[in-house]
């Protein structure tokens, strides 16, 4: 099972956006700097549009923008854009027969809760503008 990298490829695209903000980026651009295939980066990109992380203009001067000024987005803004469900998942399907897998959800449910609980403020003190800071100019 490979993990899922979701998130830190929508802070890496929307990093490129605020990186020399204004300018529209094309999915394709967005794609070649992540180095992934463009749908991949379409379909983030629909998701942070949905949250107002991005705008996005059709035509021969089209692409995507920033939605709002970096340092107006949290990188847990991004992360609840992006991540169904919170940083780990549990599956879906279990044996509620084995005495292990029935108790699996309540357990590692809460650790998982807890665990998110640390997590989350800092998301909410990272801004998009501290990213792009470390970026060369």
């Amino acid at each position: 099972m490979a993990a899922n990298s979701r998130f830190a490829v929508a802070v890496h695209a929307l990093s490129l956006l605020a990186w020399r903000e204004g300018e529209r980026r094309s999915s394709r651009e967005i794609a070649g700097s992540v180095a992934t295939n463009p749908v991949v980066i379409r379909r983030l990109l629909t998701q942070l549009q949905r949250a107002g992380l991005v705008r996005s203009a059709h035509g021969a001067k089209g692409g995507f923008v920033l939605g709002r000024p970096a340092a107006r987005i949290s990188l847990y803004a991004v992360y609840r854009a992006v991540e169904e469900g919170g940083f780990f998942a549990l599956p879906e399907k279990g044996n509620d027969a084995c005495p292990v897998s029935c108790r699996m959800k309540g357990f590692l449910g809460g650790v998982f809760s807890r665990v998110e609980s640390k997590v989350a403020p800092e998301l909410r003190k990272t801004t998009l503008a501290d990213v792009v800071r470390r970026l060369p100019a």
